[in-house]
């Protein structure tokens, strides 16, 4: 039998899956990790914690499954999006990585939209905003110069950690998309994007395929995770991306629902739909794209709230389910790091707000699930007013994706059919594609049928769907009404 590893890195924490050829999972295991944020909008982590939770990882799905590690056919890793690490000419890290939901280049990205917007727009099919590299590099450069003109390799983190399994210096054209220093129409990196961030193309990777074999386990790697030396290891790609491939969504009109750091509606097209309030990726099976819209704190904001008020998931849910539809009048805006679609707003602060003496602590539990879920709603909202072709129901995908409540919670606002996997976790997605990089699978969809295993459906309650429509109304007014206040310079 031959297997394949696959290794997320999320915004909270590692998780590697380990695939039999036949399709079943083999081992999962999970290391967490902090993003600290040491000043108000900073968003960072440390690579350091990167390497100690592959190695971690590897040695414990090593354990847990007791296959010998020459048994491994290949590795790919992936990570999130826009989060970059600067490094020096010999690949020694400058500082902390600055991830992608770091809001501190807020001015730089305002400067790049007032005076040339519409160029960036047309080439990157994305306006700027605080959660690209671009933006962000100008802001390092401004703030941090001594940092800044050290930089002599610039590493998107899922990049960094490969290199530390092959030595390799490389990255794919998916993550290259979500830098805003590539050209999505002419491909390769853009010499006048990269000019407007201060450096030079010759500090970015070179840009590969996302199924290429890209190098191989070294001697000092294989010490370090316990996997053996010489064993193939991909280029991979985005989280996202490998997410969307691990729920089998491969066909065009095929819609997921994100439930992760960050929550997403995205839907498989034809081709890209430039959008101001979307983001345009390339999908694995070629010639597909999967345009987006994004909010930013999904399980993001289920954590922080856990962290600081404490509790665990479970019990959590558990009170929560007790309390009915509304929370009997308490709401949660989950900008806890500003907000995307439809807003695009960095500035507006996460809230909540008509909480009463009434009110227990399993209330606001349940107006922070359904504070993501509307804002979900929100994208969906949007999303449908663009008129792209998709099917009637969704698979449902990421962490957050395994609480009970918050499934039908998301069922009901969106009104929309929701279906799980038995694992849609990009760690899944990475092993897939790797099988299908070294010949194990024949394609995507051929990885689809073997790996990815139905698990429930969550129906809407149509009395549910009214409420919360209702609602929603009130969400919204909410927003209107705090915006302004959050904006004020």
């Amino acid at each position: 039998m031959k297997y394949l590893l696959g290794i997320d890195f999320g915004g909270g924490a590692s998780k590697a899956t380990l695939l039999c050829e036949d399709g079943a999972i083999i081992a999962e295991n999970t290391v967490e990790y902090p993003t600290h944020h040491p000043t108000g909008g900073a968003a960072e982590q440390s690579p350091e914690d990167w390497i100690s939770a592959l190695s971690e990882n590897t040695a414990k799905i090593l354990e847990k499954s007791g296959i010998p590690s020459k048994d491994i056919a290949a590795v790919a890793v992936d990570s999130a999006t826009h989060t970059f690490l600067a490094a020096d000419s010999e690949g020694k890290p400058l500082r902390p990585a600055i991830h992608w939901t770091d809001a501190r280049s807020r001015r730089e990205a305002e400067e790049l939209r007032e005076a040339c917007g519409d160029g960036i727009f047309e080439k990157t099919y994305h306006k700027p905003d605080t959660i690209w590299t671009l933006p962000m590099l100008r802001w390092l450069k401004n703030n941090e110069p001594e940092c800044f003109f050290k930089i002599g390799r610039i590493y998107f983190e899922k990049d960094y950690i490969r290199e530390f399994l092959t030595g390799v210096f490389a990255t794919d054209y998916i993550e290259a998309q979500g830098s805003m220093l590539y050209n999505c129409e002419k491909g390769g990196w853009d010499s006048e994007l990269c000019a407007l961030a201060g450096i030079d193309k010759a500090v970015l990777p070179p840009i590969g395929k996302p199924t290429d074999i890209i190098g191989a386990v070294t001697e000092a790697a294989a010490k370090a995770t316990g996997l053996a030396e010489g064993t193939p290891v991909i280029m991979g790609t985005t989280d996202t991306a490998m997410e969307i491939f691990a729920s089998g969504a491969v066909e065009q009109g095929d819609m997921t629902v994100k439930l992760a750091t960050a929550g997403r509606i995205c839907v498989i097209t034809e081709k890209a739909y430039p959008d101001r309030h979307l983001v345009n990726y390339s999908h694995v099976s070629e010639g597909l794209w999967y345009p987006g819209t994004a909010t930013k704190a999904a399980a993001a904001s289920y954590r922080w709230y856990r962290d600081t008020f404490g509790g665990d998931y479970r019990e959590l849910d558990s009170d929560a389910q007790k309390i009915p539809v509304g929370a009997d009048g308490l709401f949660f805006h989950p900008y806890l790091l500003g907000e995307l679609t439809p807003y695009a707003d960095p500035t507006l602060k996460a809230s909540f707000t008509g909480a009463g003496a009434e009110h227990t602590k399993a209330h606001f539990t349940r107006a922070v699930l359904e504070g993501v879920a509307f804002s979900l709603l929100d994208c969906k909202i949007y999303l449908d007013s663009l008129n792209i072709p998709h099917k009637d129901s969704a698979v449902l995908i990421g962490g957050g994706a395994k609480g009970k409540l918050w499934r039908k919670i998301v069922a009901d606002a969106l009104g929309i059919t929701l279906r799980t996997t038995e694992s849609s976790d990009s760690s899944l997605g990475s092993a897939m594609l790797a099988g299908v990089a070294t010949g194990i699978f024949e394609s995507p969809s051929d990885a689809v049928r073997k790996c990815v295993k139905p698990k429930d459906t969550v129906y809407p309650d149509p009395e549910n769907t009214a409420k919360y429509r209702e609602l929603y109304k009130t969400y919204k007014e909410i927003h209107d009404a705090l915006a302004p206040i959050y904006n004020k310079k």
